[in-house]
């Protein structure tokens, strides 16, 4: 199972084997893709570089295998890569992980292991989106803008109690140069509450100020 089939003394692998790693890794990509697809709404775009990225990552660990200035130097490559075009959630960060890491298998030529893995993982994931456990609470980010004067800790209280069945401030920041502040959190709603009246009521308290309400993601590191 561990048998790397581009083992070789000489240090030089044959094109054959290149050809089983790299169907491979199109065809565990493509698998991966349709995994992500079947767990909820996605792109085209996105499911795309799924399917290419093992490929794109076993030839890169399969040119440094043994060099180790040039796997130094693409180390740092990697370490650049910060996915910043989107946002993205904790599923797509998963997704993309899953695939480097299928690549990196496959360049170490280890192909059956890389094949077991993929069908396992994707069918643990297949099982865990269709489990119950944590489908019961509505959480939700919670963005507020409010002036710098104004003593927000204890004023919204009376609203949450109101719409929400906790909550909690995990972050704040000054913004437009110090003269408001932006206050992040994260709060699970009552199930019959209604999002547009707990902005409301928000924003008769803010002085009508931004306020915004969306599903929880990974933010981008400052």
């Amino acid at each position: 199972m561990f048998e790397s089939i581009l083992s070789s003394e000489s240090g030089t692998f044959s094109v054959t084997s290149e050809l089983i790693c790299l169907g491979v890794a199109l065809i565990l990509g493509i698998l991966v893709a349709l995994t992500h697809a079947a767990e909820g709404r996605t792109n085209k775009k996105f499911l795309v570089a799924l399917a290419v990225m093992p490929m794109l990552v076993q030839v890169v660990i399969t040119m440094v295998n043994g060099n180790l200035g040039t796997s130094v130097a693409v180390l740092g490559t990697f370490s650049l890569i910060r996915f910043r075009s989107i946002k993205s959630n904790a599923r797509e960060l998963l997704s993309i992980f899953f695939v480097m890491a299928i690549g990196l298998s496959l360049g170490m030529g280890q192909v059956f292991f890389a094949v077991v893995f993929t069908i396992v993982t994707c069918l643990v994931l297949l099982i865990a989106s269709r489990l119950p456990f944590g489908n019961n609470k509505n959480i939700k980010r919670l963005k507020i803008v409010v002036p710098e004067d104004l003593d927000y800790e204890k004023m919204f209280d009376k609203v949450f109690d109101k719409y929400t069945e906790s909550h909690e401030l995990i972050k704040s920041k000054t913004t437009n140069m110090g003269s408001l502040y932006e206050l992040v959190y994260e709060v699970e709603m009552k199930s019959d509450a209604s999002g547009r009246e707990f902005m409301d009521d928000i924003r008769t308290k803010n002085g009508n100020l931004k306020v915004m309400l969306s599903t929880p993601i990974i933010e981008e590191s400052v």
